[in-house]
């Protein structure tokens, strides 16, 4: 008896391992084949544009300081303020100039003194040289002690850093930092081929993640002559006109740069796909029946179509356009209208 009890167990376990294993083999053969529609790649001629990052400056940068040392007696600015061109920022110690502007005066008036023997012929060449030679040496003088008693602003900008107080003694060093910011520069570095592309006056757009969806012009001012040899790429100069101020130094922005038209592949930018936690990007090409998957990067957007870029694509490959969510490399494919 316990010989057929045994027998029966063996039989219902070898039954139930094969309908598992039928059961299994359906489930991977549904797996194996996912519908899909596809499109064929064609080159469509667009104008091609190369998007890189840089950080804005202010487009002039002062520090205000003195060449002469002496102690603060006045700061008339602090930061956040705007001041014109000219304004008086800075106010030193003013007693040397005030001395040799007293000076100065009492020459002037021995240097009018001594035109006059000059012209009556009472004072050698000579001594009138000496007279004039000093008189010439405290007048640049007189100017270098006003040009740093009263410091003023080369330009119109914003007060961006204050590092000293009144009283304090300055040698040379920055008393404030002034920054233009209705009119902003950036250095970009573009790789070596596009050095053909760009010319000077060249008009550019600007974008920043601060305003979505908004562009500001801007332009080439300088295309630097050189390559770098280490990482191929050479340095543009761009200025962006800034009246609003709604810009200002030290944001990131991305530079769209414009070289040329050229032959690309424009794809439904649903039929591209993201891997998660990277920016990597991919799509799926039909590849005899098979899903591939092909890494790709992204050029410009035209609507609801992107231009994608890679060296294993070309014009006919069959590229998934519908149900290319469910797709893994090397899933079979059943291509439907």
């Amino acid at each position: 008896m316990n010989k057929i009890l045994t027998i029966l167990s063996a039989l219902a376990l070898i039954l139930t391992l094969s309908a598992c294993s039928e059961e299994q083999t359906t489930v991977q053969e549904v797996e194996k084949v996912e519908k899909v529609q596809v499109m064929k790649l064609a080159a469509t001629e667009i104008e091609r544009e190369v998007v890189l990052p840089s950080t804005l400056e202010g487009y002039d940068n002062m520090k205000v300081s003195t060449s002469v040392s002496g102690i603060i007696d006045e700061i008339l600015v602090d930061v956040g303020d705007k001041v014109s061109k000219g304004q008086l920022l800075v106010k030193m110690d003013p007693t040397q100039y005030t001395t040799t502007k007293l000076q100065y005066a009492n020459l002037g008036v021995e240097m009018g003194r001594m035109d006059a023997l000059k012209e009556a012929g009472s004072i050698s060449q000579q001594i009138y040289d000496q007279t004039k030679t000093q008189y010439n040496q405290l007048k640049e003088q007189l100017a270098l002690y006003e040009t740093n008693t009263f410091v003023r602003a080369d330009f119109a900008g914003v007060i961006s850093a204050r590092n000293f107080e009144p009283g304090e003694l300055c040698a040379g060093q920055p008393i404030l930092q002034l920054t233009q910011i209705n009119k902003l520069k950036a250095y970009i570095n573009v790789q070596e081929n596009y050095f053909p592309y760009l010319k000077k006056g060249m008009k550019l757009t600007l974008t920043s993640d601060i305003y979505p969806g908004k562009t500001f012009p801007a332009s080439v001012e300088m295309v630097y002559p050189t390559i770098d040899p280490s990482s191929h790429t050479f340095s543009v100069k761009v200025v962006i006109p800034n009246s609003s101020e709604v810009l200002r130094p030290g944001m990131y922005v991305t530079t769209s740069i414009p070289v040329g038209k050229v032959q690309g592949l424009l794809v439904p930018y649903q039929a591209v796909l993201k891997l998660i936690g990277s920016n990597e990007r991919y799509v799926f090409v039909n590849n005899n029946g098979v899903a591939k998957r092909v890494k790709v990067e992204l050029g410009k957007r035209y609507d609801r179509d992107i231009e994608i870029i890679s060296e294993e694509l070309k014009e006919g490959d069959e590229l998934v356009v519908v149900g290319q969510g469910r797709l893994v490399d090397g899933v079979k494919l059943e291509i439907v209208k």
